[in-house]
């Protein structure tokens, strides 16, 4: 059995290397951002996950929405965003967001939700609905979704899909031997299924994996390997980040060669696209994604 990492609150977090300075949030594309994500009471994966790139994405005037509220009913030990009860979801949301997206004049679009596991459904009807009024009021953006664990409920997850999104993604987050340290309500081979189903019903597949939490670069390869044997089409490879000393340490910092590496031994191993970097995230440049052949 793999010892893991116990996270010692009181001690001082690793320095970052000068490969992970990232810009400040400014600018005037930025500053109109944060006007219509706080008049139109929207959550952002970009705030409530505390992403580097917020700076850079806002200041291009893009954005990836969280649906389904800010409060999780997962407790991930790598995760910003709150775990608790939910309160009740928002019916009208899925207008709201469709209207900020034409505001924005957005081209592309990222939907992602906490997980709302007290829920029969899991918010499917929710998803489908935002995807559904985005595209009617706005016909010529294309969108992602990043769908989290759905706990099985395979009825919820092509309910979720049927609104006809270009990419569906869903995060494996991590590699198989670290799982219970860093997903504890999560289950290795439920998110590889929910993966292989998405791709069943024909959509184009993306997942994302945080590297430094204390896998091994055979771990690693291996991930890549279920992935692409569970119809995986694009990866996103990004260091791992500690947001509070309340979460999970980082245990190693990763060289930008390193992520080279892994970008080239993913394509070997058939994954169609690879996006691997210190600061890549999930929707990092999602808008190539949405062109990728498969």
């Amino acid at each position: 059995m793999i010892e893991l990492p116990v996270v010692d609150k009181n001690k001082p977090r690793n320095r970052k290397p000068d490969w992970l300075r990232v810009k400040l949030p400014v600018g005037q594309n930025y500053a109109n951002v944060r006007k219509l994500v706080d008049t139109h009471k929207l959550h952002t994966i970009c705030e409530s996950g505390n992403c580097p790139n917020m700076g850079e994405c806002w200041g291009e005037g893009t954005a990836t929405f969280m649906i389904l509220g800010n409060v999780c009913t997962r407790s991930c030990t790598f995760c910003a965003v709150a775990t608790g009860r939910p309160p009740e979801y928002d019916e009208a949301e899925p207008g709201r967001v469709a209207e900020a997206i034409k505001l924005m004049k957005v081209k592309h679009a990222v939907l992602t939700s906490v997980n709302r596991d007290e829920l029969k459904d899991r918010g499917a009807e929710i998803w489908y609905q935002t995807v559904v009024q985005t595209k009617l009021l706005n016909p010529d953006t294309t969108i992602e979704t990043l769908i989290p664990d759905v706990k099985a409920n395979w009825d919820a997850l092509m309910r979720m899909i049927e609104g006809k999104q270009e990419v569906v993604s869903h995060n494996m987050e991590t590699v198989e031997a670290l799982y219970r340290r860093v997903r504890p309500q999560a289950k290795y081979a439920r998110s590889l299924e929910q993966i292989k189903r998405t791709k069943a019903a024909g959509m184009r597949t993306k997942s994302g994996i945080m590297l430094g939490v204390g896998e091994t670069k055979e771990q690693v390869f291996e991930a890549m390997e279920h992935l692409v044997e569970n119809g995986l089409d694009i990866l996103t490879l990004g260091q791992y980040l500690q947001p509070t000393k309340m979460h999970l340490e980082v245990a190693e910092f990763i060289h930008p060669d390193m992520f080279a590496l892994y970008k080239e031994e993913g394509l070997k191993r058939g994954l169609k696209y690879v996006e691997s970097g210190p600061l890549v995230r999930s929707s990092y440049h999602a808008e190539r994604h949405v062109n990728v052949p498969i």
